[in-house]
This record gives C-alpha cells, structure tokens and sequence, in this order.
C-alpha cells in the first residue's frame, strides 16, 4: 500500500484530482463517507472532467479508490481504512496538503472516530484477543477462510509426521479417557501406553482377517477384550478391522483424508444440546417474524442430528450397550404463550426418536415482562440466571453433560458459552445474522439507540460468545469476511468503536481455523419440487389462497390471475425490503401487464405490528400500492402459513411457471431462497450477501440490485422474454434450481459435517487446553466487566414498568 499511496502523492497529476475529490466531498456537509460513497464522487468527477475510462478504472489513483471502505475528514488529516484484500485492513492517515502519508495504528483511527460523534475520551477501556492466537496456528490465505476442518486436518497430519511418539501417546490419552457414563470405549486398562496401543491393533487386525467381514463384533468381543478393546470401534468386523486400520495408518503414514476418516468413526457425540432463547420455539409456530428462520434451523438440524447419532451409534457397534442419543433443544418457557405450546416444559420433537424441546423460564424479575415474549434487544438481563437454571434443567434430561451444546444467534450464543463454560464441553457459535452490520453506524451512536435496542449489552456479548466458542459454522464464506466490496459480518467485529465505553483493537481473529462453512439444507418432507407427487386438495386449497380467495387478512383482488406470478416471501423489515419490490413493480407498467405480484408476509395490518420498524415498512407497503394502484395486481397476503402450507404455495407458484424473488438490502445466507429453488421456481435474489454462494448469475438463478429498480426491472423482463421464446428455458432453469440445492444444501453434509467438527475440535482443544483456558479467563473478565452492567442496566429498567 505505501508504494500506491506515494504514486499517488509524489503524481502531479493525481494528487491535484485527489485533492480537488477531497474538497468536493468537504463541500457536502459530511465528514464520514462509506465505500459506494467514495466510489460515486469519483465516479462523477471523472465524468465531469472528461478523464479516460482507464483514470478510473487503473489509474493508480483509481486503484486506492477501490482499495478505499472508509474516508473520514478532519482539519489537519484525511483517514482512510484500507482494505487491498479480503480480511486484511490498513489504516492510512494523510495530511491536508497531500504530502505525507503515514500508517497509523487502529487506536488512533478509533478516536477519529470517537472525535467525529463529538464523544472523544481518553483512557478507554481496550479489547485485544490478539496474543491469544498468536501461538496457534492460522490460515495463510483469504480464500481458504471458512475451511477449517481442513486446515486442521493438513496441520493435525504434519505434526503426527513430525513427533510420532509425542502423537501417539497423545492419542491413547485421549482413547484412554474416552468413556461413556463411566463404561470404558475402545480400549480398556490392558493397554497402558501408545506404543502398546500400536502393537495390539495390529495384533487385533490380524484376529479379525481370519473373520467373516459381515460377522458381529459381539462375536469377536470375546477375543478383542483381552488384547484391551471394548466397543466401538464398528458393528461388524470389516467396520472395526477398517477403524484400526485407519489408527494403524495414521500413526505409521499419517495423511489428513486417513486423520479425517478416524474422526468420523471416533463415537463420542451421544448428547447434544441446541441453545435458541428468545423467539416462540414451538412445533406449532415457529417462532415471531424476526425469528421465524432461526426456528426452522434448529428444528430441521435437530431432527437430522437425530437420525444421523442414531446411524453413528448403531454403525460404531454400540447398541450392545444400549446407548440412545439424545438431542435437547433449549429454549425459555413463556407463560402467556398466545395459544402455542410454549408453555410446555417438555415437548416431544415429531418424527424424531429421542429429541425433545425443553423450556426453562425466566426468573421473575417482574411478572409484566417475564410470564411474555421478550424482543432480542430486551432479553440481555435475563440470560445469565437463565443460563445458571437451563444448565440443571439440561443435565437432568440429558442425565449426564452434553458432548455439544450449539449457540443459536446472539443470546443462545452467550447461554451456550457460559454453560460450556461451566461444563468444560465444546460449545459451537451459529450466529444466523449479527444485528452490528445490519445497523449502520450502530455502535458509532450506539447512546443514542440505546434505550431502543441495547446494542451496548449484544455486541459485548457477541464478542464474548464468538471468541469462547471451539468453532464457529456459518452458511456462507461471506458471513465471516465478505467479498472485495463488502465486509463480512464477523469482519466488522475486527475493529470498532463504542465511544465512551470501550474500544475493540482486534476483536476476533478471521484467519482462526475455528471458522468453518457449512451450509444449511431445507425439509425435504415439506419442501419438494413441484413436479413430484402432491395432495391435489392440499395444491387446490393453496391455488386458492394465492389468487382467489377474499378474506380481511388478504389484500387485492387480480384483475387477471392468469398472468405470471412473481412470489415474494418474507419479514416485514427494512433489510428484507419488501416496500422495494413494490416500488420497482409499481414504477414498470410492462411488469404489471405481465406479472402479478404476491407478497406472503405474517401480517398486513399496521395495528398488528409487534415494533415501530415493522409499523413502518407495512405502512410504506400500503401507501406504495395506493400511490401505484395496485390493487388489481398484488395480493398482500398476511397470515402466518405453516411449513407445508409455505411449501405447496412455492410449488403452486411453479405450476403457473412463476418466479421468485428476494429483494433484500442484504442477506447473510437466505434460508428462503432454498426453499423457493428446490420447488423448482426460477429465483431473482440481492447481489448483496450469501445469496452470490447460493446462485451464480444466469445459471442457477439471477443476482439483482435492489438499489437498481430498472436493472431489476430489465432482468426479470428478460428472462421474461426467453421463456416465451423458448418454452423449454423455464424447464431448464427450474431443473438446475432443483439440482443445486440437492446437491450442495442438504442437511445430511451438514450433520455430518457438524459432527466430525465436533470431534475434531475435541481432541484439538485437549491438546491446546492450556493456551485456550487463557483465554477463557480474559472473557470472563469481558463478562463481568463490560457486559453485566449493561445487561443489569436493561433490567432495571423493566423493574419500573
């Protein structure tokens, strides 16, 4: 970067356009310019300077334009936070004449900024994991972030290359320790040391190829035990024979595809607890609109996790033991629970053999709030005593310590580090979506939105629970560091401001190999392409619903219902931008021509509204289609619809060949988007966010800019027009739709996946114990210091209600 900036600065040329675009940029009462801000203004001054194509594109001033996310202007300094690859920033600070250039630390940018909300302090409390990770090993390359089982796998490989003996007596500790309910697995106290270990398995391998390979274990169990094995090690002799040939090769040719295998054989998850606090987890309803996705997850995942433990334990040789997995989803009880099962302590999960939903209540610090649902931004103060109790209730149902507990979102992510804490167990972190980059400039003012969403109490407890988790799953690459354009979303908790409150230096190491992607996959029983088989009266009630039917929770009457549907599903919040959608359909009579417009929200009534946001964005929806006229074009339906009732309508849009578009500011993953694919519907969904991973343009799907109303307008009317011209295009499209998400978003990989991160990141944790529980220490101190005042603050207030 130094060599760019001096081009820059020592150009004549350049120097004198970067100061003319300085000047411009002072002249618009604004002192904080973003990116696309930055870009535009030198867009614009290119334009009206007649520069050539190549000034912008690759000049070197162009290049630290592009390289630029972030511009603040003082009176003696011009800040710039550079960003020349993904996950890497570099602060700069140029002087006002353009003629110095210094790097800066990320301090001194942090109280530029705490000077630019007038809220400047010296002597603030700094966060810095830093020397936490810096004797533990990193991704190299950007690209590789997200990978880090892999990672691990390359690495764990290398070191058994490296030190044989010191691994191998690492490994018969930990298979010396491994036991369930105090029985013995794998190996007994016939086997005292590493090497002895590696003697009796070839011994043992020897018994088992005089067997028949589809013989019992508990045939040659007998024989086993005295040489020092219990079960485990598979259900038949080919499965154990292949299990200790995978120890036999791991120690002596040590590989991470034969390390991985073992991981996936080794039987240690039998019980597994998923932490979802705040929203209605319910079978029945699925949670509140802000919580609806995050609801469907765990379930789905938790039914899967089921099935697969169920698979693991029987194929690992266990039932002779008579071991059941267990599967808990913990979650709080709400007394006033408007009709749903919420207030059940205990509830079955259907179509699962041994996963329940248990719920625990709030103490009742004040009765008014408690005994109902709490909104995220409130539920801060109650999560540490919350946690203290769910963490006896769990142990009671589990009869014994979970192997894993998984955070959901923010507060499930706190409980399930202090009860990880607690336990001494691996703790996964599932964020689904932080609310800090949804929010702009949300911990700049982070005073003056207080009182509204507390946002003091989440982002402490954000960077507790993502630094204390073992390992972190998200859904898409650009959830942890974005793209070249944008931050990711646990990227814009490297280094921020809370002004006047604490200062973040280096709030979580992207390059850690605790991050992982694995996406998530959709219900299959529920959501199914349209061409399989279905209940006709169940597509004829849907049919119905969507186009005909006149009810006070349906709005617009179609004035031809033949015309091709545009479907839209989704929460009634400005990021998910549904008023966008019916703007763009409202500014194009060819769209309206040849389109209806559907809208499938849980409400349409301003009266309804659970918050101020949702009032707003139901009644920007109304006022549009008054303005535009729409009556006879959109059907506003607003009625929380079950998962099948959700699945048949996607399917009963594609038999009409309708679309699907998500019209999103920004979306981390977007669950619904695999849902409407795998219905077989072609989908339009934001260029901004995971959704990029989930369709690449014109293949699978299209890319769309919602702040582009005619671009958007233009790509649908196009697609439009090829399906006319070709009647197999809609087909064709629909099919790949189907066959992405069965190939790359199914819950089968991802169980899978979770479960070999979980024992992996096991034995990596036993390794590195001490390191870690170092870190362990400076976030309980972040807790006690930092995070229980903010959360006491919030239920001091609720005791005045």
């Amino acid at each position: 970067m130094q060599q760019l900036i001096e081009a820059v600065l020592h150009h004549a040329d350049e120097q004198a356009v970067l100061q003319q675009l300085i000047q411009t940029l002072s002249r618009s009462n604004q002192r904080y310019f973003l990116k696309n801000e930055i870009i535009h203004a030198f867009a614009d001054y290119c334009h009206e300077a007649r520069k050539p194509a190549h000034f912008f594109h690759s000049s070197h001033l162009g290049t630290l334009i592009q390289y630029s996310h972030e511009l603040l202007l003082e009176e003696d300094c011009i800040w710039l936070l550079l960003r020349p690859w993904i996950g890497g920033q570099q602060i700069w600070c140029l002087d006002s004449e353009l003629t110095k250039a210094q790097v800066m630390p990320p301090k001194a940018l942090l109280e530029a900024r705490d000077r630019f909300v007038g809220r400047a302090q010296d002597q603030l409390f700094e966060i810095d994991v830093t020397p936490f990770y810096e004797h533990t090993p990193k991704v190299d390359d950007p690209r590789n972030i997200g990978q880090g089982l892999a990672f691990l796998n390359r690495y764990l490989s290398s070191q058994v290359l490296n030190d044989r003996s010191y691994w191998l007596e690492t490994l018969f500790d930990v298979l010396h320790r491994h036991h369930y309910d105090g029985i013995p697995l794998l190996i007994n106290d016939q086997i005292e040391s590493g090497e002895q270990l590696a003697e009796q398995i070839r011994q043992a391998i020897q018994i088992l190829k005089s067997k028949a390979s589809d013989e019992s274990y508990q045939s040659v169990h007998a024989e086993l035990q005295p040489l020092g094995f219990e079960p485990g090690w598979g259900n038949t002799v080919e499965r154990v024979r292949g299990m200790m040939e995978l120890v036999d090769q791991m120690v002596n040719m040590p590989q991470p595809a034969i390390l991985e295998a073992f991981v996936a054989r080794f039987p240690s998850v039998f019980r597994v607890a998923l932490c979802s606090i705040h929203g209605w987890v319910g079978q029945d309803y699925l949670g509140r609109s802000e919580t609806l996705g995050q609801v469907a997850y765990v379930l789905d995942q938790a039914r899967s996790l089921d099935r697969k433990l169920q698979e693991e334990i029987h194929l690992a040789g266990l039932d002779m033991l008579n071991i059941q997995p267990q599967v808990v989803i913990l979650t709080r009880l709400i007394p006033n629970c408007e009709g749903t099962q919420c207030d059940l302590p205990l509830e079955k999960v259907d179509d699962t053999n041994n996963t329940w939903i248990l719920r625990v209540p709030f103490r009742e610090f004040n009765s008014k709030i408690t005994d109902n649902w709490i909104s995220k931004f409130e539920i801060w103060g109650y999560l540490e005593t919350f946690a203290i109790d769910a963490q006896s209730r769990l142990l009671e149902q589990l009869n014994g310590k979970p192997d894993l507990i998984i955070g959901n979102y923010s507060d499930g992510n706190l409980v399930a580090s202090l009860i990880a804490r607690q336990l001494n167990v691996t703790h996964c972190n599932i964020a689904h979506s932080l609310e800090k980059p949804k929010h702009l400039f949300s911990n700049l003012y982070w005073q003056e939105l207080e009182p509204q969403y507390h946002f003091s109490a989440q982002f402490t407890a954000d960077l507790i629970s993502m630094n204390a988790a073992d390992f972190i799953v998200t859904s898409s690459y650009q959830e942890i560091v974005g793209s070249p354009d944008t931050f990711g979303q646990y990227e814009s908790y490297k280094c921020f401001t809370m002004p006047q409150l604490y200062h973040v230096i280096n709030g979580i190491e992207l390059f850690s190999p605790k991050f992982n992607r694995i996406p998530p996959g959709v219900d299959e029983r529920v959501f199914f392409p349209y061409s399989d088989a279905r209940s006709s009266e169940h597509r004829d009630r849907l049919t119905y619903l969507l186009f005909e039917q006149e009810a006070s929770h349906i709005l617009g009457k179609l004035a031809d219902p033949s015309l091709t549907p545009i479907l839209a599903i989704s929460p009634l919040t400005a990021v998910k931008n549904l008023s966008g959608l019916v703007e763009c359909f409202g500014r194009s009579p060819e769209l309206q021509q040849r389109c209806n417009l559907i809208l499938v929200t849980s409400k349409l009534s301003v009266d309804a509204a659970i918050n101020a946001d949702e009032a707003e964005e139901i009644e920007k929806i109304h006022r549009l289609i008054d303005y535009y006229q729409l009556h006879e074009h959109v059907r506003w339906i607003g009625e929380r619809l079950s998962n099948p009732d959700l699945g048949e309508m996607y399917r009963s849009i594609a038999d009409r060949r309708g679309i699907f578009v998500h019209f999103a500011r920004f979306e981390a993953f977007g669950r619904v988007l695999l849902e409407a694919m795998v219905s077989g519907l072609p989908s339009f969904a934001t260029e901004f966010g995971g959704t990029t991973e989930i369709i690449e343009d014109d293949k699978h799907g299209f890319l769309i800019n919602p702040t582009d109303l005619d671009g958007s307008t233009r790509k649908i009317l196009d697609f439009l027009d090829r399906a006319y011209a070709d009647p197999n295009y809609w087909e064709q499209l629909s099919a790949k739709s189907i066959q992405r998400i069965h190939d790359e978003y199914n819950w089968q990989h991802h169980t899978r996946q979770l479960l070999l991160l979980t024992k992996l990141y096991s034995f990596w944790n036993y390794v590195h114990r001490e390191s870690r529980e170092s870190l362990l220490h400076y976030l309980d101190a972040l807790f006690h210091l930092l995070y229980k005042p903010r959360a006491e603050s919030i239920l001091e207030e609720h005791q005045k209600i």
